[in-house]
């Protein structure tokens, strides 16, 4: 009964582990997953590589340039928040710089946008 209740108790705080790190931020973009060729894992583990911190936001969207899906994670490190793009069909990183406020401000104008459609 002993060996068994060690591997449950092992099994059950990885899970607790992995579901807590996977919702630690809200995720923009369910509808395009489908069309990702790099899952939001994978997208994570390049932008953290690319910019190590703690993602604070993350989404997938559609936008201009190279295959035209990407995921934007915004990394907060040293202080300051990074946006961090990455490719959602090549996992190339496309961007990896200091938002600005009037990017930022650009950003929530367009989601307002978005959400009234």
């Amino acid at each position: 009964m002993k060996r068994l209740i060690l591997p449950v108790l092992a099994a059950g705080a990885l899970f607790t582990g992995a579901a807590s790190a996977a919702t630690a931020t809200n995720f923009h973009g369910h509808e395009f997953a489908s069309q990702a060729k790099i899952t939001l894992a994978d997208a994570r583990g390049i932008a953290l590589k690319a910019r190590p911190g703690k993602i604070v936001d993350q989404e997938l969207e559609k936008e201009g340039g190279e295959s035209g899906l990407r995921y934007s994670f915004d990394v907060k490190s040293h202080g300051k928040t990074i946006e961090v793009g990455v490719d959602a069909m090549t996992g190339k990183v496309l961007e990896n710089g200091a938002e600005s406020p009037a990017k930022e401000a650009k950003e929530v104008v367009q989601e307002h946008a978005e959400t009234k459609r």
